[in-house]
């Protein structure tokens, strides 16, 4: 199926356009990070979360005055009347004290005039120092040789400067999703670490093809620079990028809105990697490639003579 039926965009044209307005984004979004610090949820920062559900609209300021040392927010809809208490631990994990907490802020609930609830928690999940800082060290070692595969995969499988565009534009796309994490204040859970490791993987994907599209364009195209080369490949792919990721982004702005609250951080993770994926795959991957190629000629592919300079796709190539 075809969107477009001749596309002659010139996208290299606007790299630089388009790296600048990622370096403002993920700027900011390191700024965030670097002044307010990256909220984590239970999972990494150890801890207990009780979900109870009220008898009636509960009155948040009298519960957060009642536990002063916790966290206390609405979970879910309004109409369903359903709290998400949240206690921090920092100190030492020894058997079942971290249990005690749930108990300790029902009781605590009871005793105080906050309103009628069910005393059997919804969900209570608790999590210890000890398991949340092997959980940190799991999720980052999980994205590092994901992102190491990916340069080794696409090293061999194309030629060194593509592989380091596409490890550059992956990291892009998580930076930029971190960002606006940040921005929408979710904390970093394990649900968000599947979505970003989810996007690495839809990223390159979208990325690859391109590149195999370029692969294939320089047999026909040997004499052509590698920016018309690469600019061909990308309008000729074009109408594949937007419908792939087209229906990803209806699939999970569906899972978004309906999924519920445990998984609307994972479903917000996975919106802004798939934008942020077409994105990099249409202005950065492939520009970076560019870039870091520099006047080299690709393997296989004569130099670039003088009325190949051109950075223009012609019509009848991109069709």
């Amino acid at each position: 199926m075809q969107i477009f039926k001749t596309p002659n965009y010139n996208f290299v044209r606007w790299r630089w356009h388009a790296i600048v307005l990622s370096a403002l984004i993920v700027a900011a979004g390191m700024y965030l990070i670097g002044t307010r610090g990256l909220k984590k949820g239970v999972d990494f920062e150890g801890g207990t979360v009780v979900i109870l559900q009220f008898n009636e609209a509960p009155d948040f300021g009298r519960i957060r005055g009642a536990l002063s040392d916790a966290a206390v927010q609405q979970f879910g809809p309004p109409d369903r009347r359903q709290v998400m208490i949240r206690v921090n631990r920092t100190g030492q994990e020894l058997g079942g004290d971290l249990s005690k907490e749930a108990d300790r802020i029902i009781q605590t609930l009871k005793s105080s005039s906050v309103g009628s609830f069910q005393e059997t928690p919804i969900r209570v999940t608790i999590v210890g120092p000890v398991v949340g800082e092997q959980l940190r060290k799991q999720g980052l070692m999980a994205t590092v040789l994901a992102m190491a595969g990916i340069l080794a995969y696409i090293a061999l499988r194309f030629q060194f400067s593509f592989a380091v565009g596409a490890v550059v534009a992956t990291l892009h796309d998580l930076l930029v999703t971190l960002a606006f994490l940040t921005f929408f204040q979710y904390d970093m859970t394990l649900n968000v670490v599947a979505g970003l490791l989810t996007i690495t993987g839809y990223s390159v994907n979208d990325t690859i093809v391109v590149f195999d599209r370029v692969r294939e364009n320089m047999r026909s195209m040997r004499r052509d620079n590698l920016a018309n080369i690469v600019n061909t490949a990308v309008n000729q792919t074009l109408s594949r990028t937007i419908i792939t990721a087209g229906t990803t982004l209806l699939s999970v702005v569906a899972l978004y809105l309906f999924g519920g609250e445990v998984l609307e951080g994972f479903a917000f993770t996975m919106m802004v990697g798939i934008i942020s994926g077409t994105y990099s795959t249409v202005f950065i991957a492939a520009s970076l490639a560019i870039m870091f190629q520099g006047r080299r000629p690709m393997k296989g592919q004569a130099p670039p003579t003088a009325t190949a300079a051109t950075t223009r796709p012609s019509r009848r190539r991109a069709s």
